[in-house]
């Protein structure tokens, strides 16, 4: 194909947090390539998924999840999070249908009001939703934004995506695509293998592990054999964090890095040595090296 006959451009996907951002992505790429999980406020940094539709290239920013921050890592992940909005040729709200507006859905309309890319709402989960309600959000969120258009999905059953997937991939500009056909992703493998594990702990562990912990990789290297060999550091805050994460003779980070390795293995498609191990950081939030590791800017 010529340039003249394919198109490709940025779709910056915004939304509050638990909207379903990168399980949309994900859906739209045609696999997994965000991490998910329950737990609110699990996409940290901005990343790029990378969806054909036809002739067309779709780059897929996944931003975290919106929120009133409170703390530098807050600060740093919203930052991230309209940083995502940057040179996008379009700009979709995703929302939790079923969760519906609430407080933190009206001031993201509001702030994108006035942008001037085309905008597109996406009311998600609409499986789980009360029906008799999306008319309603759609109606009320219309009244405040001029969307381009209004789509009633769920990416988790893949409900509505392949129109939501048409209707962005002729929104998109003219132009070379810009990553060879078989890349889904921006993320090297080194930042990959951090959010698998990450999102391990957060599926294990549910609500005993708070927000406050992090992935620090120390060594990556490529054997001889073309198998890769991962540690990884679990930092966490306080001595009982690091025992949640241990669990009972050490069962629980067995666990963590069995399914972890499983899972990077067959992204990779190449074996996956990975070695784990939790070490008790407080304030690990405050440095800058750790902010670089996560993809993230340090936000005064």
């Amino acid at each position: 194909m010529t340039d003249s006959q394919t198109h490709c451009g940025l779709v910056a996907v915004l939304g509050a947090p638990n909207a379903g951002k990168s399980t949309l992505v994900n859906a739209l790429v045609g696999q997994k390539v965000a991490i998910v999980s329950p737990k609110a406020q699990t996409t940290r940094a901005r990343l790029m998924g990378v969806a054909i539709e036809g002739e067309t290239q779709l780059l897929l920013v996944d931003t975290p999840g919106i929120f009133e921050p409170k703390r530098r890592l807050d600060r740093a992940m919203v930052s991230a999070a309209w940083g995502g909005t940057e040179g996008a040729d379009v700009i979709a709200l995703v929302v939790d249908a079923k969760g519906g507006l609430g407080p933190k859905v009206i001031p993201i309309a509001e702030s994108i009001a006035s942008r001037p890319e085309p905008k597109y709402l996406i009311l998600n989960k609409v499986d789980l939703a009360d029906k008799a309600k999306l008319l309603l959000h759609a109606e009320k969120l219309n009244g405040i934004v001029d969307f381009a258009e209004t789509f009633f999905v769920s990416a988790s059953t893949g409900d509505g995506l392949p129109e939501l997937k048409r209707v962005l991939a002729k929104a998109m500009p003219d132009g070379p695509w810009h990553f060879p056909e078989d890349q889904v992703s921006d993320a090297t493998e080194r930042s990959l293998a951090s959010e698998v594990t990450r999102e391990q702990l957060y599926l294990q562990l549910h609500a005993e592990l708070p927000y406050a912990s992090a992935i620090e990789t120390e060594q990556y290297k490529e054997r001889e054999d073309g198998s890769v060999e991962i540690h990884q550091q679990i930092l966490v805050e306080r001595p009982t964090q690091r025992a949640i994460v241990l669990g009972k003779g050490g069962a629980r980070i067995k666990e963590i890095g069995a399914r972890a390795r499983t899972e990077l293995s067959n992204i990779m498609g190449r074996p996956v040595h990975l070695y784990l191990h939790v070490k008790v950081k407080p304030g690990w939030d405050d440095e800058r090296d750790i902010y670089r590791e996560m993809g993230l800017d340090w936000v005064e």
